[in-house]
């Protein structure tokens, strides 16, 4: 088969390449998928440059969710069947034409969810569904967030205000603002214009923030902890601009915050059963229903996988970038 491989560590449009890999053939309790689509994330484009917590060994692999059809069964799988539509986000090196998963990790596909939908289906709304789980927020508070306009800022926009709770979205581009009140997510200020604490600050009015999650970095994380109500709580979830956090120690302390981090990966390992299906269950019921949208910007060709990761890294774009295999 056919698979998207890097033989260094580097950025994915110079390094990845189309290789051939041995078929994979599915042990006990897994299957075999024929990749469809998969989306790139951020995600993959740093483990492939070789700066994400995971670092494969060379040549490697890549890409992380995908959706395709059921193709061969391992020993002891009864739950799903050949030729059935499947999703996973978890499974290293779906950028090939097939790939083998543990069938317990794959989540079937309804009918009503399309194909493009399908692919994005699990890794970044599930992550924005957990990071509202984990900052235990509840209808009628409000959270702040920086990069708003990012794939998984918003989506914590729609599923928020599918559950109540408000949200203040933070933007570096005036253009951003425009770009979100598309696709109705408002409440939205720009950092880039002079005044956006006072505009900041209109928006909230008598309320102040239980938490606030970082992408950034750097004095951007200072500024959403400077905009947390007493007791909030600030979470580290990327580190876009900077790998350090330029935080005011007053701010720490006569605000008694809390500072924490979250990886999505470890998150969703550790969490208790009985909450991840209720979760995967709200996450699907609020695709299908188009209370959260997840648009796609542009399909590739998994041979064009150079010129895919190019066109995703791309400001403002109106959605994710998917391979096609």
């Amino acid at each position: 088969m056919r698979a998207l491989i890097h033989s260094t560590f580097g950025d994915a449009t110079d390094v990845l390449e189309v290789g051939e890999r041995p078929l994979p053939e599915p042990g006990p309790g897994q299957v075999r998928v024929r990749t469809v689509l998969s989306p790139i994330h951020n995600h993959d484009l740093w483990t492939i440059r070789g700066t994400y917590g995971f670092k494969p060994e060379l040549p490697a692999a890549s890409g992380t969710e995908a959706y395709g059809v059921v193709d061969a069964l391992g020993e002891g799988v009864e739950q799903l069947q050949v030729g059935q539509r499947v999703a996973t986000g978890g499974t290293f090196g779906v950028w090939s034409e097939y790939f083998v998963a543990k069938a317990a990790g794959l989540i079937p596909v309804p009918d009503s969810i399309d194909d493009e939908t399908a692919a994005q289906l699990i890794s970044m709304p599930f992550s924005a569904l957990s990071l509202l789980d984990f900052l235990a927020v509840k209808p009628g508070d409000w959270i702040v967030q920086n990069t708003a306009n990012g794939a998984v800022g918003k989506l914590v926009a729609q599923f928020a205000a599918a559950r109540g709770v408000r949200v203040l979205g933070l933007v570096r581009r005036d253009a951003g603002v425009a770009e979100l009140a598309g696709l109705g997510i408002h409440d939205v200020v720009s950092t880039e214009s002079d005044g956006w604490r006072e505009r900041a600050a209109e928006i909230l009015g008598e309320n102040a923030p239980r938490a606030a999650v970082d992408s950034v970095g750097g004095e951007a994380a200072g500024d959403l902890l400077s905009l947390l109500g007493e007791g909030g709580t600030l979470v580290s979830f990327g580190s876009m601009g900077s790998s350090t956090l330029k935080l005011s120690a007053g701010d720490l302390i006569f605000k008694q915050a809390t500072v924490k981090g979250f990886w999505g990966s470890t998150v969703s390992r550790t969490m208790d059963a009985a909450t991840r299906g209720a979760l995967f269950a709200e996450l699907v019921q609020r695709i299908g229903s188009g209370e959260v949208a997840l648009p796609v910007d542009a399909v590739y060709p998994f041979e064009e996988a150079r010129a895919a990761a190019a066109a995703s890294a791309v400001p403002g774009r109106a959605g994710k970038v998917l391979l096609r295999f």
